[in-house]
């Protein structure tokens, strides 16, 4: 795998000791709410930039952003995401305006075009080495079930819609 594939992170909270288990949790319909921006997958070809410049203004999903300051009670909360790196400031500008818990944000590089599930196994995976993960929180179907399968402890997002065209998104063109 080229460095162009790998997804990255970056603190935007107090440094991890390591101490406590991971919480980790999904962004887009997880704990912010697309509806608004999924017109924009509708038309072909899809309208990426457009839909990814309305992510500031989604918002928050109450039931993901309860159990978001839920977990941090007893756990290290941190964003996993398929969204690209491109969104970053965005992205941490959302969580801090919704008041969700500090914490490292895992993204996808931008070049990055594998299937959601495979990208967010592949971080799981590594974040597994050297930290209890006790919790996935995320709503898509694949990456819920393949997290499973590898023996992670997941809680099915179904607090909001996806269209067809995001779940396409997710898993045939890695692109949230």
């Amino acid at each position: 795998m080229n460095d162009d594939s790998r997804a990255t992170a970056e603190d935007s909270g107090p440094p991890a000791d390591g101490s406590r288990p991971l919480a980790v949790f999904d962004l887009d319909n997880t704990l912010a709410d697309t509806a608004h921006r999924q017109r924009h997958l509708e038309s072909r070809p899809r309208d990426w930039n457009a839909f990814f410049a309305a992510a500031p203004q989604d918002p928050p999903l109450a039931e993901g952003v309860a159990l978001a300051l839920e977990s941090a009670g007893e756990c290290e909360v941190g964003y996993l995401t398929g969204r690209p790196e491109r969104c970053r400031a965005d992205t941490l500008d959302w969580l801090a305006r919704h008041g969700l818990p500090q914490g490292r944000v895992w993204m996808r590089r931008d070049a990055d075009r594998r299937p959601a599930r495979r990208m967010k196994l592949e971080i799981l995976r590594e974040l597994a080495r050297t930290r209890e993960v006790r919790v996935l929180v995320d709503d898509d179907i694949l990456v819920c079930d393949d997290a499973e399968r590898a023996g992670f402890t997941v809680v099915r997002a179904r607090w909001a819609d996806a269209s067809r065209e995001l779940r396409d998104a997710q898993e045939r063109e890695g692109r949230t």
